[in-house]
């Protein structure tokens, strides 16, 4: 028996690991984008938002 099968022959858990390590990673990056995604958008409303308060005269510079 050697480090890359089990006792019945068949593929040892490790060798599906970096498959699934990917797929974390992959993951994470999604993650991390949609929460870059959600914070740009809620800046771009705050900023627009007080733009056109400020164009209608809600507030005064």
């Amino acid at each position: 028996m050697t480090g890359a099968t089990d006792g019945d022959g068949g593929a040892a858990e490790d060798v599906n690991r970096p498959r699934v390590a990917a797929l974390a990673r992959d993951r994470r990056v999604w993650l991390i984008l949609a929460v870059v995604a959600g914070l740009l958008v809620c800046c771009c409303s705050a900023v627009i938002g007080a733009l056109v308060a400020l164009s209608s005269g809600l507030l005064t510079a």
